[in-house]
């Protein structure tokens, strides 16, 4: 591991401009509506929202590519939307990034999912998920690799997320890492249910429970954290692991064999809701621009961390995580 050094960091940072990163996954379109609750409904015994503000942005995957497009690097975005007017919001969005939206593939039995939350004085009341897990036909595979394989002519890494709905099944993962290891493109993987479609892929970062489901071994000490993450390693073909840990940081698994965790700093947290699509976006940003495991680490918990302070599906632009890097370094040094 290398040592830490502020103005190396921002050096990284600086060159983020100049990658494009591929995503694939599953698509969410995230709703809000924001109000009060002064009063129980006559009708019911339930809260009645005064809703004062709503918005729609892009979630799961898509998420992952306004944190690229935020950190101020060029993103190319390959999912599937319904034909409704939830599928045209998500063009519409992808459009105000600046990402090209060809590579949206329309399923017409397959509905765009929604995730609607309702949210009284900063806390969150319900939500309301519209969505599907059923397996996405033939002809749409087809489609959606050919978009894939365009894509992969214009970019310098691959993020594959998956949020278990089916755009990652097992044979749509496989013929994308087949691609990408035939072109020899670094592919980071976000994990959910199974790690063995992805093998090759240079990171994998799941979060501490992804890590326990995924190998089948619960944390419960140092030893327990150690053969989890070099089991993740071997079933992952030798690539870098990241687990990450919460308010305890991340524990980085490379090909040394040796442990290193990297603590986050103290925060006062609003909302970790996206927090995992901003760390995945600051890590392989940061590894494209050259930086090492523990580097992109410091800097995707500085990213991270300006996240959890916002409420919402929230990014990070470069200014705001320049801003906090010197608390993620300190944290990482004093842990170190």
């Amino acid at each position: 591991m290398v040592r830490l050094e502020r103005r190396r960091l921002e050096s990284l940072i600086k060159k983020f401009s100049a990658i494009n990163l591929l995503v694939v996954g599953d698509m969410v379109l995230d709703e809000y509506l924001w109000g009060e609750v002064t009063r129980i409904s006559p009708e019911a015994p339930v809260p009645v929202l005064h809703v004062q503000r709503e918005a729609t942005v892009l979630g799961g995957a898509g998420n992952v590519v306004r944190n690229i497009v935020a950190l101020g690097a060029r993103s190319e975005f390959c999912a599937l939307i319904g034909d409704g007017a939830p599928g045209k919001r998500v063009i519409e969005l992808l459009e105000k990034l600046g990402v090209d939206s060809k590579g949206m593939i329309k399923a017409h039995d397959r509905p765009t999912i929604v995730k609607t939350r309702v949210v009284a004085q900063s806390q969150q009341i319900v939500r309301f998920d519209r969505e599907t897990d059923a397996a996405v036909p033939p002809d749409i595979i087809r489609k959606l690799r050919a978009s894939v394989r365009s894509a992969l002519e214009k970019v310098d890494g691959v993020i594959l997320e998956d949020y278990g709905k089916g755009v990652l099944s097992k044979n749509i993962a496989r013929g994308i890492m087949k691609e990408c290891v035939e072109r020899k493109l670094p592919v980071a993987v976000d994990p959910k249910i199974d790690i063995a479609p992805f093998r090759g892929a240079s990171l994998m970062k799941p979060n501490l429970a992804e890590a326990e489901m995924l190998t089948g071994i619960r944390i419960r000490n140092d030893a327990d954290l150690d053969r989890v993450g070099q089991l993740l390693r071997r079933r992952c073909g030798g690539g870098d692991v990241i687990i990450t840990r919460g308010s305890q940081g991340m524990s980085l698994f490379d090909r040394s064999g040796k442990r290193v965790d990297v603590s986050t700093p103290p925060l006062e947290v609003y909302d970790v809701q996206g927090a995992g699509d901003t760390t995945i976006a600051a890590l392989v940003l940061s590894l494209r621009a050259g930086g090492s495991l523990l580097e992109a680490a410091v800097i995707a918990n500085a990213a991270a961390g300006v996240v959890v302070r916002k409420t919402g599906t929230a990014t990070a632009n470069p200014e705001e995580v320049l801003a906090a890097l010197p608390e993620a370094i300190a944290a990482a040094k004093e842990k170190r």
